[in-house]
């Protein structure tokens, strides 16, 4: 049996891989922050007998050189090799990846971008985020940054505050294109709703939701674009709660098709099939592929 876990910073949930791409879940704990041996006891405690290989999806990046984790919210286990330091405690062998990069591949593999060559899976959640597959294999890129589009100072000073991002640059599209981001915009034009009342008022066309909405979406179509350009992708499923709009989503396509060299009158930028569990399901397309049959 092979298991898949997702790690976040408040719980760790994990299930059972019956099939690749097909799970069944196996319970969560709250996820141990401080202490490495805590951390090792929660997947312990998750892991039915009999478990042959275990894939997490985490909230952070993996370093492909020496598979050093950089997670910001899990002190036990940022900046440590975690999947030798894992297979050494659980004696099993382990797999970790970026939870975005999870994502992009499950839906490259079984969700909307099934029969494209160069997908990038978005996230406009509460940050921004994605990862990229080519030919069927994420792109890590130097580092395990490759898809991380959502930092990098684009925003300067005219329509809006060049606002800091929490991972201390300044101007980075992560603080206007996420929720928050959406949230800051319509603060900054004298409001104070949350991201999803700012969307319900906007799909009912109420003023000052559309002038948050259009400024939030010209912010985001021209970096997007730029990454479309560069690295040639025909599809990008938009996961994230900002995805769970249709509207916002086909609005955000409209908005960025236009901008970019590649004439297509296809949808370019469009919501996610998988809504539940991505992580994990792409996980369990990695341990398929390294452990075997489930």
């Amino acid at each position: 049996m092979q298991v898949v876990f997702d790690i976040g910073g408040t719980s760790v949930r994990a299930a059972a891989v019956e099939a690749p791409g097909r799970i069944r879940p196996l319970g969560s704990v709250p996820t141990p922050r401080e202490d490495f041996g805590a951390f090792v006891s929660a997947l312990d405690g998750l892991m039915p007998e009999g478990t042959r290989g275990i894939a997490l999806s985490i909230a952070g990046v993996v370093d492909p050189d020496g598979g050093r984790a950089k997670v910001a919210n899990i002190a036990c286990i940022d900046g440590r090799p975690l999947g030798d330091d894992l297979a050494a405690a659980l004696g099993v062998p382990v797999i970790v990846a970026n939870d975005a990069d999870c994502f992009a591949l499950a839906e490259a593999r079984t969700g909307a971008g099934v029969g494209h060559r160069v997908v990038m899976g978005l996230i406009l959640g509460s940050g921004v985020g994605g990862g990229i597959v080519i030919d069927g294999r994420i792109h890590s890129g130097a580092g395990g940054y490759a898809g991380e589009w959502g930092h990098g100072p684009v925003v300067r000073p005219g329509v809006l505050p060049v606002w800091r991002c929490g991972c201390g640059l300044d101007g980075c599209l992560d603080a206007v294109g996420s929720a928050r981001g959406l949230e800051r915009i319509e603060k900054h034009l004298g409001g104070t709703r949350d991201a999803v009342a700012i969307v319900r008022d906007w799909l009912a066309a109420e003023p000052r939701a559309v002038q948050a909405v259009d400024l939030w979406r010209d912010a985001v179509a021209g970096p997007l674009a730029m990454v479309v350009n560069v690295i040639g992708a025909s599809v990008m499923p938009v996961g994230g709660g900002l995805g769970n709009v249709p509207e916002l989503i086909a609005s955000l396509d409209a908005a960025v098709r236009p901008l970019i060299l590649r004439r297509t009158d296809a949808p370019l930028i469009v919501p996610a099939r998988h809504r539940d569990n991505p992580g994990m399901i792409g996980a369990s397309l990695l341990a398929a592929e390294a452990f075997g049959d489930a």
